[in-house]
């Protein structure tokens, strides 16, 4: 039986030395979702894509991408998957049109069409050179490369690096098309999260060598809520329920997944007052989770 999953990372152990960047990290992505991996600089991001896509052997556990195992990817698999690493683009001596040509070859099912009405949004003439691009039309022109690969799997290492918020725009809206007239799916990371909270069907959130939490989006926008208080306590503790107490001038806060009833009966050991309970955005949500620092 085909299994529905189109990554598995299974008890990941790495480290840098002798500083541990995971320990038993386990986590999958659905075959048809776009997932978001969101995390402070230095938790492993990037390590893990590299991970997943072979260029770094873990110290301990697996991961499979469509049921392989990496490092052992068959030449037909690779062209199923397209890669972007943190906006890069190679081969900017081509042309526009020289750089389509060039990848073409090496892909089975590539579509120049969706390439160049890329091209055509951007405004880009054909014979213009890669070098001579901004760093967001060089990270476009990327994004059309890899659309035209039409790969069922695309990895996104942070992707609106450089992008002012027009090209930002573009590329969330030109993904998600994408995304949405064929059954692909979608692992990327970025550190403008705000960006991800309209495009990522799941969630996972990176702490230092753990995941936080890996769930829907639209699960973490309805029901995970920052918290203030009135409270004479002096220290109040963190538990699984209750993520980063702080007093903040006059008044502490915290952040949980639960009720504001639930919430009450969690605090009252500390004789609190005027509970208030306020929505979040996932940047906001994001800061509840992992702290501010």
């Amino acid at each position: 039986m085909a299994t529905p999953y189109v990554i598995e990372c299974d008890r990941i152990t790495h480290r840098y030395g002798r500083r541990l960047i995971y320990s038993d990290l386990s986590f999958s992505v659905e075959r048809g979702k776009i997932l978001g991996l969101l995390g402070k600089n230095g938790t492993g991001k990037t390590t893990i894509i590299n991970i997943l896509m072979g260029y770094l052997e873990p110290t301990a556990g697996e991961c499979r991408i469509f049921g392989e195992k990496m490092g052992h990817l068959k030449p037909e698999t690779k062209a199923r998957i397209g890669l972007l690493l943190e906006g890069h683009v190679q081969h900017t001596y081509f042309t526009v049109s020289q750089i389509e040509r060039f990848y073409s070859r090496f892909y089975p099912r590539w579509d120049k069409s969706i390439y160049y009405n890329l091209v055509e949004r951007l405004r880009i003439a054909p014979g213009q050179k890669i070098s001579t691009m901004s760093c967001g039309q060089r990270s476009q022109i990327a994004l059309g490369l890899l659309m035209a690969q039409q790969p069922d799997l695309l990895i996104l290492d942070d992707f609106s690096m450089g992008l002012d918020p027009g090209y930002r725009r573009l590329f969330i809206e030109t993904l998600r098309e994408f995304v949405h007239r064929g059954d692909k799916t979608v692992f990327l990371t970025s550190h403008i999260i705000q960006d991800m909270e309209t495009l990522i069907d799941d969630c996972i959130v990176f702490d230092y060598g753990r995941v936080l939490i890996h769930r829907p989006t639209r699960d973490i926008l309805e029901h995970f809520a920052r918290y203030t208080f009135m409270s004479t306590a002096d220290e109040i503790a963190t538990t699984t329920d209750l993520y980063h107490p702080e007093r903040v001038g006059d008044r502490w806060e915290v952040y949980s997944f639960y009720s504001e009833a639930h919430v009450a009966d969690l605090l009252r050991p500390y004789n609190i007052s005027d509970l208030r309970r306020e929505t979040l955005t996932l940047e906001d949500a994001f800061i509840g989770m992992t702290g501010k620092y």
